[in-house]
């Protein structure tokens, strides 16, 4: 359980980071996904973590009617990078990074255009939303970064101590 009070930490600090103020979509919530999925060894722990971490931001957020694609595609990513962990390093997080961004892009947009009352419920309505999300996607990837690298540098430098 001592090994697991950093990585908890480090993912609470990261959800918590969503409530400063920022630039749209460069939040921390994709790092956070990934990085649960690295830092345990329990997929329960990992999803739990995670979910407890986007709830607790959430309820000072607020809730939205995107909700359930968003922690989806989070437990998704988390998921993936769960099988995959032992893989990660510094040199691969920034393809994982954009894969995991990519992820989070197709699913929560398309829970934009399937719920929302923007875009019209054809082929035209799903691709112009998608098309009208892709400046969202560059802070997405970007904050993904920004947040990992730190989170892992952290991460091995403590555990190695512990």
């Amino acid at each position: 359980m001592k090994k697991e009070i950093l990585p908890i930490s480090l993912i609470l600090i990261l959800a918590l980071a969503r409530l400063i103020p920022h630039p749209p979509n460069f939040t921390p919530i994709i790092a956070v996904a990934i990085l649960s999925g690295y830092f345990f060894k329990n997929i329960y722990i990992s999803f739990l973590t995670l979910i407890i971490s986007m709830l607790i931001a959430d309820i000072f957020l607020g809730f939205h009617n995107n909700i359930f694609f968003v922690y989806i595609s989070l437990l998704i990513i988390s998921y993936t990078f769960f099988k995959i962990g032992e893989k990660i390093n510094y040199k691969n997080l920034i393809f994982y990074s954009f894969f995991g961004s990519l992820v989070f892009f197709i699913i929560s947009n398309f829970g934009v255009w399937l719920l929302g009352e923007m875009y019209e419920k054809n082929l035209t309505g799903i691709i112009e939303c998608y098309i009208l999300a892709i400046p969202f996607f560059g802070n997405t990837f970007l904050s993904t970064l920004i947040f990992s690298y730190p989170s892992i540098f952290l991460y091995r430098s403590i555990l190695i101590k512990i």
